[in-house]
């Protein structure tokens, strides 16, 4: 979190903690006038005092910041960004799509957003997305990360299963994706196992794909309604 005279970016957790920490960090950039703060810690007991009755305490690092520091703040935040961002690849620009990609922009997905047609995707997208196009669209799958979570939502019922076929050819290779996931109905998905075991592909290797995808219980078919369920997925994944 970093905390300046009069504003702050960031969080560690809202409350009565955090007001009492941007508040010494702001005593802290008042009493050195100018001089950068010396690097300090400061315990904090998470009890009455706070406004809490969760119990402990909690140590927080305070740590003054200059322009020179930036190089490195820099490769700090790239590393960070590098472990926390998971990579996720999004077959397919249709309504569903569009939702999911606005929904996950504020979680912590890299985000690679895959489509044959031409002209499919938004003039803007979130930081995070990287808009792809691919015919045959089943051709991205290669060159995915390793421990990719795979969405499959295309416009064609032959591009869905050309995708899925194409994962677990990986997956038979390499068995490095994370997650296989296929928007559809049981009745679907039941077609689409039959034709993949037709193509070679074994009972055992087909339960590797997720269908229907989102949390259990949310039934609503508004696009938006099953982008929360996807993202809440993609999170126990």
């Amino acid at each position: 979190m970093a905390v300046f005279a009069d504003d702050f970016l960031g969080t560690i957790g809202g409350g009565h903690l955090e007001f009492e920490a941007i508040a010494e960090a702001r005593r802290c950039l008042h009493s050195t006038h100018g001089h950068t703060p010396l690097p300090f810690e400061k315990r904090f007991a998470l009890g009455p005092s706070l406004g809490q009755c969760c119990g402990g305490a909690l140590v927080l690092k305070f740590e003054g910041v200059t322009n020179q520091d930036a190089p490195r703040l820099q490769s700090l935040l790239q590393v960070q960004a590098a472990e926390r961002f998971q990579p996720l690849a999004l077959f397919g620009g249709g309504h569903v799509g569009k939702a999911l990609v606005q929904v996950l922009a504020p979680l912590p997905f890299h985000v690679r957003w895959i489509d044959s047609r031409d002209e499919i995707f938004p003039a803007d997208v979130p930081d995070q997305v990287v808009c792809e196009h691919s015919n045959p669209v089943q051709a991205a799958v290669p060159e995915l990360a390793p421990q990719s979570r795979v969405l499959i939502m295309s416009f064609s019922h032959a591009e869905d299963l050309d995708v899925v076929a194409a994962c677990l050819q990986r997956q038979r290779q390499h068995q490095d994706l994370a997650f296989i996931g296929l928007i559809g109905s049981a009745t679907k998905w039941a077609t689409f196992k039959r034709r993949l075991i037709e193509r070679g592909f074994t009972e055992q290797e087909c339960q590797q794909v997720t269908c229907p995808i989102g949390v259990p219980g949310i039934t609503g078919k508004e696009p938006e309604v099953i982008a929360v369920a996807v993202a809440a997925q993609l999170l126990q994944a």
